[in-house]
């Protein structure tokens, strides 16, 4: 069978892989990938959550490092982007019907290809959007994951010209007129890499950009006002003290300082309440901190390492020691 990945030439598709699609609660067809490692022995599978106009292949260089740790990788592209079946006529909107989706998705991921074909414990990592899924998703998935970390959670807006109350507004607005799959503006405009708010990191820049450039159908347009408004009132339901209350899986909670697109501000107010939650900063590093510089992608890398699996690591490994 050809391969549904795809590569290019400072990006190549990891080895030792099955990949294929597989069909959630409504029929969607959503691509995934199982990567293991090398050693005979696993220590687990991290189930990882990519964020908003993401895909598998943006996660390459960061699979590479989870399986060399001894980790298998299973991931997935959300539904309506990447590789995954698109929700409307119009591939480029980003839409979604309800917020619930992604999660009735990640259960189906869970329950059809993890739990029959990785190795246990199951750990979740989660970026942005996939982390407001983990954190919407959690308090039912005490009994599945052992571990959660999630970067740059998205749990705020910021950096869009106008305020985020008015952007909610403006989508539930347009939504009760039954206008929900329109988008406030049509395209994204590519902003050059100084003033980009993702990364400091000029090579992963390009080569996240050469990417897309080569396979534009894993790409997205801009969001749908259903989307949004689903989004903010997921946003708001996590929030609460009580929903924080309720999770119970230790999670480690990785905020990038100078995050451009979620306020670090309100990423450190949400730990305030997640009582089973670590919250590490990244002084310096930006929204996506999985594709940064190596000072800080480094930094990163060893709070995951020092969490996950969580056994043998903190035995060896200080988390106050990672140079945060």
């Amino acid at each position: 069978m050809d391969s549904i990945l795809y590569s290019t030439p400072d990006n190549p598709v990891p080895e030792n892989r099955t990949e294929g699609f597989f069909e959630s609660f409504d029929g969607r067809r959503l691509r995934y990938v199982v990567f293991r490692c090398e050693q005979p022995v696993a220590k687990g599978t991290v189930v990882l959550l990519q964020g908003r106009n993401e895909f598998i292949e943006k996660y390459f260089e960061t699979i590479r490092d989870l399986t060399a740790k001894g980790l298998w990788v299973a991931t997935f592209d959300l539904r309506g982007q990447g590789g995954s079946e698109r929700l409307l006529k119009d591939p480029l909107r980003g839409h979604v019907r309800r917020f619930s989706d992604y999660e009735r998705d990640l259960t189906a991921f869970l329950d059809k290809i993890v739990l029959p074909d990785t190795r246990l414990p199951f750990f979740l990592l989660a970026h942005s959007t996939g982390a407001l899924i983990a954190l919407s998703a959690a308090p039912r998935l005490a009994s599945r994951i052992e571990r959660m970390v999630l970067s740059a959670p998205f749990v705020g807006l910021t950096g869009q010209g106008v305020s985020p109350g008015l952007v909610r507004f403006l989508s539930g607005t347009v939504c009760a007129l039954g206008l929900g799959r329109m988008q406030f503006s049509k395209k994204i405009k590519e902003k050059p890499f100084p003033e980009n708010p993702l990364t400091t990191d000029e090579r992963r820049y390009r080569r996240n950009v050469a990417i897309a450039t080569a396979y534009p159908q894993l790409t997205l347009g801009p969001p749908t006002a259903r989307w949004l408004l689903e989004a903010f009132r997921t946003i708001e339901r996590v929030n609460t003290p009580e929903h924080l209350f309720s999770i119970a899986i230790p999670t480690v909670l990785i905020a990038p300082t100078r995050d451009g697109v979620v306020p670090y501000a309100d990423q450190e107010r949400l730990s305030r309440y997640f009582r089973a939650a670590q919250f590490v900063p990244v002084h310096g590093a930006k929204h996506e901190i999985l594709q940064e510089r190596d000072v800080y992608r480094n930094a990163a890398l060893a709070a995951i390492n020092a969490f996950i699996p969580g056994s043998d690591a903190e035995a060896n490994t200080d988390m106050v020691g990672v140079g945060i």
